[in-house]
């Protein structure tokens, strides 16, 4: 059976001549930021990717195909869709069955980039642990992606709207090596801190790329969490955003949002509390994180091995 996988001539010429790929999901552009921002953002970070020298693969489904790296025409027409599946490994081939048009969350595009040979991955932030998950089993299939795909992701922390810790704690027991790039402390999405101290710490992205390799040589399953925070003066600090996501994870509760649509409805609330402070912050650290990845990928393109 022929894999259902297109890539654009761009990336897929790129990736033959040894060339620096990063992979970029689409749910941030479907269920992650309302229009015109979607688009802008969409367009900034590609921007921002090629401007360190690397090659920008966005990831998307339509007529029954994974479609690496989407042209802008392509990237315009998805950010004006309103019934966009939002795709994670569980439901991804039956997306490609079906003929869906889907957009891919961090574990879809994970298993897209890596089907397609792209080892480096940047988003916003990754999805964990929720809170009051001892009781709703609520755990995104982010973590598991993350122990099992040789992806490097460059995200700031998981989304501040989760349970750090217990986030933290699930990607130690899976085995999955947490960076902090710049500081000694986990990031919290919209803000530099968390109170929280990185596992590993490494401000190189050379060496990044190098431990990337490493657990390839070694057999070891699964990709790399490099956690980079958002610039200081596009930040929300913590003591200023916890009131607000406590209100609105009551609002969401109050509401009955449950399983995918916790997040986006979550998102949206809180933009609204911070009277658009937080969309503003979350388009500044996805598009730092894709200067990151870049140079991420930038140094793995000079590996020999």
């Amino acid at each position: 059976m022929t894999l259902p996988l297109t890539v654009s001539p761009e990336v897929a010429g790129s990736l033959r001549n040894g060339e620096p790929v990063v992979a970029l999901e689409s749910t941030i552009i479907t269920h992650g930021m309302p229009h015109p921002e979607n688009i802008q953002t969409a367009e900034a970070v590609e921007a921002e990717v090629r401007a360190k020298g690397a090659v920008p693969a966005t990831i998307a489904i339509f007529d029954g195909h994974i479609h690496v790296g989407l042209d802008g025409e392509r990237l315009k027409w998805l950010a004006d869709q309103k019934d966009v599946r939002k795709l994670s490994r569980a439901d991804l081939a039956v997306a490609l069955v079906e003929g869906a048009t889907g957009s891919t969350t961090v574990a879809a595009t994970m298993i897209a980039a890596h089907l397609a040979g792209i080892e480096v991955f940047a988003t916003g932030g990754i999805g964990g642990v929720h809170r009051g998950a001892e009781l709703s089993f609520d755990i995104s299939a982010d973590l598991q992606e993350l122990a099992q795909t040789p992806v490097t992701v460059v995200a700031s922390g998981a989304k501040a709207i989760l349970d750090i810790p217990k986030t933290l704690e699930v990607l130690e027991t899976l085995g999955v090596p947490v960076f902090s790039v710049g500081q000694d402390e986990i990031p919290a999405f919209w803000s530099r801190r968390s109170g929280l101290k990185s596992p590993l710490r490494q401000d190189d992205p050379a060496k990044i790329a190098e431990a990337h390799r490493m657990r390839r040589q070694l057999g070891l399953a699964g990709g790399q969490l490099v956690t980079n925070p958002i610039p200081a003066e596009e930040e929300i600090p913590a003591e200023e955003m916890t009131p607000h996501i406590e209100r609105a994870l009551a609002d969401a509760d109050a509401a009955g949002i449950l399983a995918k649509d916790v997040t986006p409805y979550l998102l949206s609330r809180i933009g609204e509390l911070t009277e658009g402070r937080a969309l503003k912050a979350n388009i500044g650290l996805v598009r730092n994180n894709a200067r990151m990845a870049a140079q991420i990928a930038g140094k793995l393109a000079l590996l020999k091995y």
